[in-house]
């Protein structure tokens, strides 16, 4: 998979002979991208196994989705967790969810720290598919003690699927009205968000806030994964991943429990 700044992911693969034993690709609604957006519960941090739980939470919510593109929250592969490891694309961990991918013809962006060529680490978006993961986005706004570690990413980034264009953005990206906008300039259909926010009614209403007021100010959906409960370093998290239409009306908004996840269509024009 390209990961370009107009990066594209390969069409679903074709199921392999004999079928196996689990749900049947998902098939798109004609003129439509269908969408999942989760909110799963996240392994304790520090563990040996984190990575390895949350992969399997990921792998499940796929294939409870049914549908081609799932999103997931900001560092979902390892929490919150600004001392976590690095994720390499090809950890044999990220096995169960690349077969998920590949059993239902999904394509999961999910987030994890990675180290990069150069020796920076990046809070990172990666596309996985039934093919493998690739790092696909860097997160350009960095928020707090990210500074400490990690680089920002350079440019905005479009991602292409099934013939729509993705503009990517994680957590503080989004709060940024700017961000949105030097994405939209790129030609988008969607905004495709990847965060976390705090417990409580301010932090919902500011939440809501950021992605009603980006549908309505660039005429795209927007599509939002946040965390819910706890996450690495925060005992709590808001919950309410969602979409929103070109306007800013809320299609459709999970609550607040971890585990919860929702689904939409996204009409191409």
């Amino acid at each position: 998979m390209p990961s370009s700044a107009n990066s594209s992911v390969p069409a679903r693969p074709e199921p392999a002979c004999p079928q196996p034993a689990h749900p049947q690709p998902a098939r798109p609604v004609p003129g439509a991208l269908t969408v999942a957006v989760a909110q799963p519960v996240c392994a304790a941090a520090g563990r040996p196994d984190t990575v390895s739980e949350n992969v399997a939470r990921h792998a499940e919510a796929v294939r409870e989705a049914g549908t081609r593109l799932v999103v997931f929250p900001e560092l979902s592969l390892t929490g919150y967790d600004l001392a976590a490891p690095a994720v390499e694309p090809a950890d044999a961990r990220l096995a169960p969810l690349v077969a998920a991918c590949a059993a239902t013809g999904a394509v999961a962006l999910v987030g994890a720290p990675v180290l990069e060529a150069d020796g920076r680490e990046s809070i990172a978006t990666l596309a996985v598919t039934g093919e493998g993961a690739e790092v696909v986005y860097r997160k350009a706004r960095l928020h707090g003690a990210e500074v400490e570690r990690f680089a920002p990413g350079e440019k905005p980034v479009v991602l292409e699927l099934d013939g729509l264009r993705l503009g990517l953005a994680v957590c503080a990206d989004a709060a940024d009205p700017a961000h949105a906008e030097e994405t939209a300039a790129l030609g988008i259909d969607a905004y495709v968000a990847s965060t976390l926010y705090g417990p409580g009614a301010a932090q919902a209403e500011r939440r809501d806030g950021h992605f009603r007021d980006r549908a309505a100010a660039h005429g795209v959906w927007c599509v939002l994964a946040t965390c819910a409960g706890a996450t690495g370093e925060y005992p709590d998290s808001s919950g309410g991943s969602g979409v929103w239409a070109p306007g800013g009306g809320l299609v459709v908004q999970a609550g607040t429990a971890p585990g919860e996840l929702v689904r939409a269509e996204l009409p191409r024009r």
